[in-house]
């Protein structure tokens, strides 16, 4: 879902040569490949959309979890910093623990509560290998569908497909975060590596939080649904693993990008009252 607009955004200067490769090009789970396949193409910026991203899977696949979200960006860091280029590696708010109401800033200490969210922080630290990278945290990814067809749907997109055969649902209403419109995170990260932004870590959600059951109140009347929705407390859908409570993604080294009601109108093609 972020590959693909990262390559759209990047491809629209007309002075850089974009290629993306997928995981039938490249396994970056094995050090010799990504070696040698990078050396080969000589890049002056390496972007890491991959990640495993199964949540609740990752309770159940610890070692796959960890395969893709930290033994492969150790790999990516350690060749990018041997070649001497940028390496641009996207986490989460889940590395966050959930428990300050306020939300979280970029120097906050993460404090991981699940299996995923253990693989991605150490997938951060090990992203630091290279001086030269940006670790950007996103939350509640949504936009047009990846067609890989181990993407996973956004929330979206799984509120729309519901409606369409039910006139009543069930949404945990719990669980602050901010929604990340694919397109804007692209712009976002080309705007960075175009300004050369200080390297580090960053936050870059659209402005604003809200719960799962607000976000599908407001996909419901963007599209003019009369969907009858009913907020429920998280435990009423057992989950393996633990989703923070609070964890809006404050930004507080880049203005903030627009907000998510703004980015999902436009996602859903209609204009904001």
């Amino acid at each position: 879902m972020l590959g693909q607009e990262i390559v759209r955004v990047f491809s629209a200067n007309p002075l850089w040569q974009v290629v993306g490769w997928d995981f039938e090009n490249l396994d970056i789970t094995d050090a010799k490949s990504v070696e040698n396949k990078l050396t080969a193409a000589e890049p002056q910026l390496v972007i890491n959309c991959a990640a495993y991203n199964n949540v609740d899977g990752a309770e159940a696949e610890p070692e796959k979890a960890a395969l893709l979200n930290t033994t492969a960006v150790a790999h990516l860091a350690h060749t990018t910093a041997q070649l001497g280029v940028t390496l641009v590696h996207f986490s989460t708010d889940y590395v966050f623990d959930g428990t300050n109401r306020d939300g979280y800033i970029e120097t906050d200490t993460p404090n991981p509560q699940s299996v995923y969210a253990r693989t991605k922080a150490a997938g951060e630290v090990a992203a630091q290998d290279n001086p030269k990278h940006y670790v950007i945290r996103l939350s509640r990814l949504f936009g047009k569908p990846a067609a890989s067809t181990n993407a996973k749907k956004s929330f979206v997109d799984v509120m729309i497909g519901i409606a369409a055969k039910q006139s009543t649902i069930n949404v945990v209403d719990g669980e602050y975060s901010s929604p990340t419109y694919a397109p804007d995170l692209a712009r976002a990260t080309y705007d960075m590596v175009k300004l050369q932004s200080p390297y580090g870590t960053y936050h870059r959600t659209n402005d604003g939080a809200c719960t799962w059951y607000t976000f599908a109140k407001e996909i419901f009347r963007l599209v003019g649904k009369n969907t009858a929705v009913t907020g429920v407390p998280p435990e009423t859908f057992p989950r393996p693993a633990a989703r923070p409570a609070y964890s809006q993604l404050r930004t507080t080294k880049l203005p903030p990008l627009r907000s998510w009601q703004d980015a999902l109108a436009e996602y859903l093609g209609v204009a904001q009252p």
